[in-house]
């Protein structure tokens, strides 16, 4: 995606997603290293190759929006089990991740809902992609520390 609005020129929404690629390979890494600490083996498969070209800043976004709430979804179900397994170091683990992506959610909902208004309207495109354009990632506080 972000390899995307590179090639549209729109920097501001490039940086946006590659900050987003950079905080969700630090969730594919608690995950990982939650399976290690408890004595498991994290074994990674093959990730199915993403799609490369959108209709437009919209449709990225409504994928996007769409991806988080799978994702949410699959974390739901993974507290759920750990519930229902007793699994309680798990269950607090993942606790971490159910409020995570309320955010995850919500901020690709308004930045849709910011895309939807600004229509067809060169310059409100222009000042959603500067406003993106300040997005930095910040890396999440090792375990044990406050966030």
């Amino acid at each position: 995606m972000s390899s995307y609005f590179q090639s549209e020129d729109l920097p501001g929404f490039a940086n946006w997603m590659r900050v987003q690629a950079q905080e969700e390979m630090t969730h594919a890494l608690k995950f990982y290293d939650y399976v290690i600490a408890q004595g498991g083996r994290a074994i990674l498969k093959a990730v199915d190759e993403p799609a490369a070209e959108w209709d437009g800043p919209v449709a990225v976004f409504e994928a996007s929006y769409a991806h988080e709430q799978m994702i949410t979804s699959r974390i739901n179900n993974l507290a759920t089990l750990a519930l229902e397994e007793r699994d309680h170091a798990s269950g607090i683990m993942l606790q971490w991740f159910v409020t995570e992506q309320i955010e995850e959610e919500a901020n690709a909902q308004a930045i849709l809902k910011k895309l939807k208004r600004v229509g067809d309207a060169p310059a409100g495109l222009f000042m959603l992609d500067n406003e993106l354009g300040t997005r930095v990632f910040t890396p999440p506080a090792p375990a044990g520390e406050p966030a």
